[in-house]
Parts: C-alpha cells; sequence; structure tokens
C-alpha cells in the first residue's frame, strides 16, 4: 500500500471510506458536448450524482441548435437540482460580446461560463467530466471534503490502466517530461508546483467559491493546466491537496485530428508556457524542444519497464512516435487564450443565465 506525499498534500485511499463532506453545499459543473447525450457512461455520472445530493448542478453544454431540446428532455429525466447552459447559443455569445469576452470556444470558455453560476449556487465548486465510464459517488466528497478544511483547492488523480495497457499518454508522454525538462534548466517554484500532481490533466477538481470567482481560465484544451497555474497564485502549496479516486476508464482519443491528442497538445503546451512566462520564466524554445525528446525517452523507458513489470501490453517505438508528435507543440505560446477572473468581470451570473438557459418553444393556441 502506497502513502507517500508529494509536496502537495495527497489524500490516499488507503481504507475505502468516504470521508464526510456537506454536499448539500456543492455546486458540480459536468461539462457535456453533444455526443455525451444519452451515452451509458454520462448516465452514470447523472445516476451517481443522483445519490450525491448535491445543491446544484451546473451542465455548460456546447452542441447544434437541433439537439438541444433533445439534450434538455434527456437531463430533466433524472432528479437532480440542474441547471443547462447553451454555452454556444446566439445569446450567450451576443451577451460575452457585449462584454468584450467574445473569442475561441472550447471546453475552458465553457467551464468559466458555469463557475460564475456554480459559485453564486454554494459555497463549493466540483467539476468533472462527463465520459467516465468508472463514476462512482464517493468522488464529490472526496474532492470536497479538505474543502471544508485547510484546503481551497482539490486535484483528483487516478490510475489510468485499461485493456492490459498504460493510458493517460498526453499526460505522460507530454506534460510530464516537459515540466521535467523546464525544470532542469529553471529553478521555479511553479514548476515544483505543477510537478507535484501525479495527473496533472485531469478533469476533476474542487475548489472553494471564492478561488472560483479568482481563477482566470484558458478557453480551450489548456483548461486544466492553466486552473493549475492559478491555483499556485491563489492557494499555493499550503493551501492545494490532491485526493485519489482510484482508478479512471473512458473512451480514449487518436493522435491525428482536431479533437486528437496532437491538437490538445498544443493547447496543453500553450497554457503550460503562459504560467511559465507569467511568473517570469523565459524558456528557450528551441533547446526545451530538444531536451524534451530526450527527457520523455527516458520516460518511455521507465513506463516500458513498469508495463513489463505488471505484464502490460507495451509499444515503445508507438510511444516515441508520440513524442515526436508532441515535440512540434513546444513553441512560444499565443496571447487569445485565457479568460479574466469573474471577480474582474462586469457580467453577472443571472445575466449569464438569461442568456445561456435553451428557450422553450411556444406550443400553437388551440
Amino acid at each position: 500500500m502506497e502513502y507517500v506525499q508529494e509536496r502537495v498534500t495527497t489524500l490516499h485511499d488507503l481504507t475505502g471510506d468516504v470521508p464526510d463532506a456537506p454536499t448539500g453545499d456543492v455546486a458540480v459543473i459536468v461539462p457535456m458536448t453533444d455526443r455525451e447525450c444519452g451515452t451509458r457512461a454520462a448516465e452514470r455520472v447523472l445516476a451517481e450524482l443522483e445519490a450525491v445530493g448535491p445543491g446544484a448542478v451546473v451542465v455548460p453544454l456546447r452542441a447544434p441548435p437541433g439537439r438541444v431540446a433533445t439534450f434538455r428532455e434527456w437531463l430533466a429525466s433524472f432528479d437532480l437540482p440542474l441547471e443547462l447552459l447553451w454555452c454556444n447559443g446566439p445569446r450567450t455569445g451576443d451577451l460575452l460580446a457585449r462584454h468584450g469576452l467574445d473569442g475561441a470556444t472550447g471546453k475552458g470558455r465553457d467551464v468559466w461560463l458555469a463557475l460564475g453560476v456554480a459559485a453564486e449556487r454554494a459555497d463549493y465548486v466540483v467539476v468533472h467530466d462527463a465520459d467516465a465510464k468508472t463514476y462512482d459517488a464517493s468522488w464529490v466528497p472526496r474532492l470536497l471534503a479538505p474543502l471544508v478544511g485547510e484546503f481551497s483547492f482539490t486535484k483528483g488523480y487516478y490510475a489510468r490502466v485499461e485493456d492490459d495497457r498504460l493510458y493517460g499518454r498526453l499526460f505522460r508522454l507530454f506534460y510530464e517530461p516537459l515540466v521535467a525538462a523546464l525544470a532542469e534548466r529553471h529553478d521555479a517554484a511553479v514548476l515544483e508546483y505543477l510537478a507535484a500532481f501525479r495527473y496533472a490533466l485531469a478533469g476533476e477538481f474542487g475548489l472553494t467559491a471564492d478561488l472560483a470567482r479568482s481563477l482566470r481560465v484558458e478557453r480551450e484544451w489548456g483548461l486544466e493546466v492553466g486552473t493549475l497555474g492559478d491555483a499556485f497564485a491563489h492557494a499555493g502549496f499550503a493551501g492545494t491537496a490532491q485526493v485519489d479516486l482510484g482508478r479512471y476508464e473512458h473512451d480514449h482519443r487518436g493522435v491525428a485530428g482536431p479533437d486528437g491528442l496532437s491538437a490538445m497538445s498544443e493547447g496543453v503546451a500553450d497554457a503550460l508556457f503562459r504560467v511559465c512566462e507569467t511568473e517570469g520564466l523565459d524558456p528557450d524554445y528551441p533547446l526545451l524542444a530538444r531536451r524534451y525528446r530526450e527527457t520523455a525517452d527516458r520516460f518511455v523507458r521507465q513506463y516500458a519497464a513498469d508495463a513489463v513489470h505488471n505484464g502490460l501490453t507495451y509499444d515503445p517505438a508507438a510511444e516515441r512516435e508520440q513524442v515526436a508528435t508532441y515535440a512540434d507543440a513546444v513553441a512560444p505560446p499565443d496571447d487569445a487564450g485565457v479568460l479574466p477572473a469573474w471577480s474582474d468581470v462586469g457580467l453577472t451570473p443571472g445575466a449569464v443565465l438569461d442568456a445561456a438557459r435553451p428557450r422553450v418553444p411556444q406550443r400553437p393556441s388551440d
């Protein structure tokens, strides 16, 4: 049994006990896209949340107009205090444009919209994805309980082993060796913080409502890394805990394509380098790209040994091909990816609710 502490407090599942937590005081954010509607994984997530009894469930949705009514009807079949936000609806876009917040859409922008609403509804906020086949009702109280104590930010971690092989490829092969390569050349507390998380790209995290209002949020794929960067600034080592959530299984992405891991690596890299530059680091990007590949090669050898030790299938050549692909993302960040903290904008959660709540079509009169 493993009970090692990291630089941030690490809360293990040593006994199987679920900690007591005031679940009625938490708003749970579950971002979804059209593809989640009616899936087995999303059905499980919502059914488990019924057992949790949260004070609110906020679902920020990206979907085409023709699917929103179907999505709303499906969500209404669950016994939950649920608020649906149509994040790419025309009225939402118009509202953000009036406040100078229009721009790229993506998971990060969806979660940002929901954070403002959730922080108005409850003292604590928990965020998690909707595609976990292994989702369990214990996840919310595990992420929530430390927030009632001395912590203001919690991050989930879990094992990514399925089908007799290691997954979590973007974390194992890109984020982890990239942060290690940065740390070889830069002695910075922020890198120590970013390296302390056992699964930094996990979509599961918890925070106080005050912190939710204080976070700047990446618009797209860099959501998780950007969140860690602002958590470092506002919560720091002392206010952060990572929480063991067991095992995690979900549908996997390919490397290529607009929604593949290669595209995601670009968003992760942009967010990571923005965090670094905000903290005063000035990476030598061509040198860093070379150091990343060398460091990732070491990680591949280590993961290969771990896989063999556990009787898992492992393809080092395929892993190194991914490393070569991800290396292209090591470049200076663009300047268009971050939304300001809710505490710094004139927008109100009520205005978001009014604009993003899907309109119920009027029935024709008899």
